[in-house]
């Protein structure tokens, strides 16, 4: 009888919501400690200091970019939101040492799935903050809110980023 009042889902924005794509505790990216990512010069969006050495999709998705030395993937969701995860500070000078994929450039993958491994022993001995960015790479297409700033957060469980176009 009330079905009439119930806000109906706005089946655009649905799914529209990125989640965590490791275990650890969320923080802006204003509090980087690397001026290009805290300076937001590659885009907007959250970082968070890992507690796990899987990074994982934050979202369903094609893996549209995966480098070389590992350390960074990009997304690109069927919407054609694009996203970049960039793990730790100045790790592309590591040229992959102590990194491994699990996924292959062009490949579909689900959120929550494991796409990089880093090794934690390998990252401290050489002194690497490991804080981990998500970066939305195109977001003048959608509106967004980053969400968990300074909270423990798990990966595939809680979200990070709300999206709506």
């Amino acid at each position: 009888m009330f079905q009439f009042f119930k806000k109906k889902p706005d089946l655009e924005k649905t799914g529209l919501e990125l989640t965590a794509m490791t275990d650890g505790r969320c923080i802006p990216l204003e509090e980087v400690n690397d001026p290009v990512f805290s300076g937001k010069a590659l885009g907007d969006g959250i970082a968070i200091v890992p507690e796990d050495c899987v990074i994982a999709a934050p979202c369903d998705g094609t893996v549209s970019m995966l480098a070389e030395t590992l350390h960074a993937f990009g997304m690109t969701r069927d919407d054609g939101l694009e996203l970049m995860v960039h793990i730790g500070i100045d790790t592309v000078a590591l040229k992959g040492e102590g990194f491994e994929a699990l996924v292959s450039q062009g490949d579909q993958v689900k959120k929550g799935e494991p796409l990089i491994r880093f090794d934690a022993a390998v990252m401290e001995k050489k002194g690497i903050d490991m804080t981990t960015m998500l970066i939305l790479l195109n977001p003048g297409q959608y509106q967004f809110k980053t969400l968990a700033g300074g909270q423990q957060v798990k990966k595939n469980v809680d979200t990070v980023i709300e999206c709506s176009r």
